[in-house]
């Protein structure tokens, strides 16, 4: 994982486990990041991380609703990751969290 992708994937992972680190903005502008992917990939990435009060899944659950192995679901969700954190959408989300 690059280090774009590697801020992303960190900034996911941390608003999973604490939502309410995020301002209602903030999660208004995630959701729409999240947006750009095709339904079926954004479900992926948003049970992967556990999202918006999702619950968060197994790799395993999201392969087989994928119909996948887990390598190749794994590989799709950070796939997925590495497509929203070169965005002109994420770099500016970005840029508002490091103030």
């Amino acid at each position: 994982m690059d280090a774009i992708t590697q801020t992303l994937h960190s900034f996911l992972v941390r608003i999973g486990m604490n939502p309410e680190s995020l301002s209602p903005q903030m999660e208004h502008y995630m959701e729409h990041l999240l947006y750009l992917l095709p339904p079926e990939e954004e479900d992926a990435v948003t049970h992967y991380y556990g999202l918006f009060g999702t619950e968060r899944r197994s790799l395993q659950e999201i392969a087989n609703k994928l119909h996948l192995s887990q390598e190749d679901a794994m590989e799709r969700i950070d796939q997925c990751v590495r497509k929203l954190a070169v965005t002109p959408e994420w770099q500016m989300m970005k840029q508002t969290i490091e103030k």
